[in-house]
């Protein structure tokens, strides 16, 4: 199998596959190593595809998805606020995109994330708690965005409202300033 080939099997099997597929996984079904994988992976992002890391694998991107994506700012700085937010986006029909968080270095910094369960994000919450130092939110005190793809905007608005209800939105409050400087709106796909 030429180079050409194999990154062509690459974006057939993520697009066939139902979730995401790990780097050693596509490895194997390719009979090269993981870090082969990696470098093509890297080599159609490049060419302009559409795959992207999650942190269970890889994914091909989808068109726009149909209903309406939002931003939200949330902070939290355990691990009982990290699982509350997840289960709360998840149970309301919520899928977390991502987390962006700034760095005065690097400017804007966004990890794909494509939460959409209780087992997706019971997941991430185990990984998290064995690498905490990999935590985004950790270069920030806590305080870090994300885009929410939601069936409608009253979904949203209600996951919005449930996450202020516990304390996990980042927001204005009476004893001081705490808004974000994006906005906290969104938008129908």
């Amino acid at each position: 199998m030429t180079t050409a080939q194999r990154r062509d099997r690459i974006t057939a099997i993520l697009a066939k596959a139902a979730g995401p597929v790990s780097a050693s996984a596509l490895a194997e079904q390719l009979g090269v190593s993981r870090q082969v994988v990696v470098g093509d992976i890297a080599l159609l992002r490049a060419a302009g595809s559409r795959v992207q890391a999650t942190p269970r694998g890889y994914v091909l991107e989808a068109r726009a998805a149909a209903g309406y994506t939002g931003l939200l700012a949330c902070c939290h700085t355990d691990e009982a606020g990290l699982r509350a937010e997840l289960y709360t986006v998840v149970d309301n029909g919520g899928v977390v995109e991502d987390v962006i968080v700034e760095n005065p270095l690097y400017g804007e910094i966004t990890g794909r994330l494509q939460i959409a369960s209780r087992y997706d994000a019971d997941v991430f919450v185990r990984r998290a708690r064995t690498e905490p130092e990999s935590l985004l939110a950790r270069l920030t005190g806590g305080v870090h965005l994300h885009t929410l793809r939601c069936p409608d905007e009253e979904s949203f608005l209600r996951i919005r409202a449930q996450l202020a209800a516990q304390g996990l939105l980042y927001e204005k409050t009476p004893r001081g300033p705490k808004t974000p400087s994006v906005p906290q709106g969104g938008q129908t796909a």
